[in-house]
């Protein structure tokens, strides 16, 4: 289980090797995703509190990031976090996330990205719920949700 120690020395010291990378020019980009897609994953954009799609869903299944398709967060660790965006607090593996330190705004935050693509995904916080304390605080246009077969059928 990652902590926000590892979390801190990823975005220090480097981060774990992907399974697997994939790139492609900004065009590509542009061609593969919506214009709001595009604006948060490939240009570090957010989404307004409370208005993405993924904010309010239960459904159990994975959620994969919207530009490579690489699993990212199990619903069994997603969490409302009251904050508008969809929280989780782990990933489904340990090196399927980057971590930047982010001092834009003003602030020093920890940004999320896909480690396969790249894709600006949000930010890490400190202040989840046990056992971990992480709050993966994640854009829904970053996402896509891929219910389980039992979910799909209801």
């Amino acid at each position: 289980m990652l902590t926000w120690k590892d979390i801190i020395s990823f975005s220090v010291n480097g981060n774990l090797k992907p399974d697997r990378r994939i790139e492609k020019t900004e065009g590509e980009w542009r061609e593969q995703l919506t214009a709001e897609q595009y604006r948060i994953t490939r240009k570090k954009g957010t989404e307004a509190a409370h208005s993405g799609a993924l904010c309010g869903i239960h459904a159990a299944g994975k959620y994969s990031c919207i530009c490579c398709a690489t699993p990212l967060f199990d619903s069994t660790i997603k969490f409302e976090s009251g904050t508008g965006w969809p929280s989780f607090t782990q990933p489904i593996k340990e090196n399927t996330i980057k971590y930047e330190k982010d001092s834009s705004f003003g602030m020093i935050r920890v940004e999320v990205m896909c480690n396969t693509c790249d894709a600006h995904l949000g930010h890490v916080f400190p202040d989840g719920p046990e056992p971990s304390g992480l709050r993966y605080c994640i854009n829904s246009e970053s996402m896509q949700l891929e219910k389980t077969e039992q979910e799909q059928q209801e």
